[in-house]
């Protein structure tokens, strides 16, 4: 979890795609972003555990929540890099990560928000960015529910872990390279 001093005219956007692991590590590193909390939304149960999540059965996908001043990035610069940091023509998956809890997926937050990731991807679409359909699902926020501990940070506490070096990393510095003027 990062944390910025500023939390004046702080927003909140909710992005499922993959293993949080590495939306949090990318979202933390952004200017504007006052804190990325790993954790889940979506699901049908209270309060999941990590080992519920995983199973597929309880309904929740990985999700970051961001709080953001848009002041300093705008919701649709937010959604920019979202959609550089997967894949969202996979469904219930990214890469080898494979179940409904990886699913892609935009928990929005207002009318404006919902407007805003509609038109963003229709935009993609019209422009054939992918070769496969987007099938990001676009839903309303609901409960959200923080993930252990041990998920917060994960990628800069862990940066041995196999998975950090072949997954997290590559994606970390692609992001790095790409969106070098929003970094903190």
């Amino acid at each position: 979890m990062t944390k910025n001093t500023d939390i004046s005219n702080q927003k909140t956007a909710t992005l499922a795609g993959g293993c949080f692991w590495c939306i949090e590590g990318a979202f933390s590193q952004v200017q504007g972003v006052h804190s990325a909390i790993s954790g889940y939304m979506g699901g049908h149960s209270e309060n999941p555990s990590y080992e519920e999540i995983c199973t597929g059965k309880s309904g929740h996908a990985e999700v970051v929540q961001i709080s953001f001043n848009p002041e300093i990035i705008r919701y649709q610069e937010i959604l920019e890099i979202f959609f550089t940091l997967h894949d969202p023509t996979q469904l219930n998956r990214q890469g080898n990560d494979i179940g409904s809890q990886y699913r892609s997926a935009v928990f929005y937050h207002d009318k404006s928000q919902q407007e805003t990731t509609n038109k963003i991807m229709e935009t993609m679409r019209d422009a054939n960015m992918f070769d496969q359909n987007i099938v990001t699902q676009v839903c309303a926020a609901t409960a959200f529910y923080s993930g252990e501990n041990y998920h917060q940070d994960y990628f800069n506490n862990n940066p041995e872990n196999q998975y950090c070096q072949a997954v997290v990393s590559p994606k970390l510095a692609k992001f790095r390279k790409t969106f070098v003027n929003k970094l903190k």
